[in-house]
């Protein structure tokens, strides 16, 4: 059997049963499991269920559920009210003012939670209320969440991070320190477009607060002080070598527990909702990587990916001709599945003919981190439109266009690693060696 046949009718049964509504994970084995049985003499399945225990017996994929856990119980805390008012007191002299909040608070929630629409969901619910109070535009409000909520996904930990280590089999600990110095940058680009938006409108921009003091600001800085100390904790074992991000995450969860506790937060309702929200979170995505990791065997016994590599090498195309059809393919997905099933929908296919063609896949798994960002403000299926809809109280339209300066933003970090590699390189390669 032709693969190329086989692809098409798996693509095409694939693609009518999720638009009938089919749970994604159990679309993918439904098609993994007619791809075997039409295009193949193998039983599918005795293979599906060695393939659905091998997908989930992962000892780096036990970091997921924790690292979901501390978010969740850090997203029922006091924690949003304290980062603003100890953020707030040093953005009053740049340009934008308190919208920085919203960048920088993201940025330092991304630091713990490995979630883009709980990072979102988070900031938002503590930024939106007290913004619109003191007379910031709504359109860069919502457009500066949309955007800086991404970076729950390329700030380590990150839960795409993890997906794409386990489906790429690439060290998790390698992508975690990778996604560092990009999401630094990304950090100044999102910085920087607020600063050019509210020079180039000045009336949205409410009058500068006074000045607080030297002292004061400092003073409030200490709220700060619990969530950097968990930053450090959990990034700094995985960084310094001390433990494993499986290890990390676990001493990240006991210190969230520790925080809510001290801070008044936790209780059996908000310790029981937490568990709940984890649960129910890691068991789609196992669901979903179940189904993609039985779908990508069942292709690899059609020999699709093979054929495709294969075709993608024979046509010599340069890298950057590549990376931007491949730019184009996951924009193009974004539209319609989330970011996880992008990354195991993909990888079975794409990274025979990535590493045929060069690319270190260490690199690709941030080129396609940022991508899925991407997909987070892309509407119909962006989550964090569909998050910040529910605070903001605006139509998906609106915030997807006030989250149009941010979208721009991220394509350009792309086009920046894609011309300087070792953007993403330099650091892991410093810190691990080059293997």
């Amino acid at each position: 059997m032709d693969p190329v046949f086989a692809g098409i009718v798996i693509t095409a049964f694939l693609l009518i049963i999720l638009a009938g509504g089919l749970w994604i994970g159990m679309a993918l084995a439904a098609a993994g499991y007619v791809a075997m049985a039409l295009f193949t003499s193998r039983p599918p399945g005795l293979l599906f269920g060695t393939t659905l225990w091998g997908a989930n017996n992962s000892w780096a994929l036990t970091a997921l559920p924790l690292f979901i856990w501390m978010g969740e119980i850090l997203f029922r805390t006091r924690l949003a009210e304290d980062m603003f008012k100890g953020l707030a007191p040093w953005v009053q002299r740049v340009p934008g003012r308190l919208l920085h909040t919203n960048v920088v608070g993201c940025a330092i929630f991304a630091a713990i939670s490995g979630s883009s629409a709980a990072t979102a969901a988070t900031i938002g619910k503590m930024t939106i209320p007290e913004l619109r109070r003191r007379g910031y535009s709504d359109f860069m409000i919502v457009g500066s969440l949309a955007g800086s909520g991404t970076l729950g996904l390329l700030i380590p930990p990150s839960i795409m991070m993890i997906v794409y280590g386990v489906a790429a089999q690439v060290s998790i600990g390698r992508l975690f320190i990778a996604g560092v110095v990009p999401g630094l940058f990304l950090m100044s680009i999102f910085s920087l477009i607020v600063a050019v938006y509210a020079l180039l409108k000045p009336n949205r921009i409410p009058a500068r607060e006074p000045i607080m003091p030297l002292m004061e600001r400092i003073w409030e800085s200490r709220r700060l002080i619990p969530i950097l100390i968990l930053v450090l904790a959990v990034l700094g074992c995985i960084y310094g070598g001390i433990a494993t991000p499986t290890e990390a995450a676990a001493i990240g969860v006991t210190g969230a527990l520790a925080l809510a506790l001290v801070g008044g937060g936790l209780d059996r309702h908000t310790f029981w909702t937490s568990v709940v929200s984890a649960t129910r979170t890691s068991a789609m995505i196992g669901l979903i990587l179940s189904g993609a990791a039985f779908l990508s065997t069942a292709m690899g016994f059609t020999g699709l990916p093979e054929q495709f590599a294969d075709w993608i090498v024979s046509m010599q195309l340069p890298q950057p001709a590549l990376i931007a059809a491949l730019v184009c393919i996951f924009l193009v997905m974004g539209c319609f599945i989330d970011g996880i099933s992008m990354i195991l929908l993909t990888t079975s296919v794409l990274l025979p003919a990535v590493e045929g063609s060069g690319i270190d896949l260490l690199w690709f798994g941030i080129f396609v981190v940022l991508l899925v960002e991407i997909a987070q403000i892309t509407p119909p299926v962006g989550f964090n439109l569909y998050v910040l809809q529910s605070l903001a109280n605006r139509s998906i339209g609106y915030i997807a266009l006030a989250a149009l300066p941010f979208f721009a933003g991220l394509l350009a970090l792309i086009m920046f690693i894609t011309a300087v590699p070792d953007l993403v390189l330099w650091l892991p390669g410093q810190m691990l060696g080059q293997n």
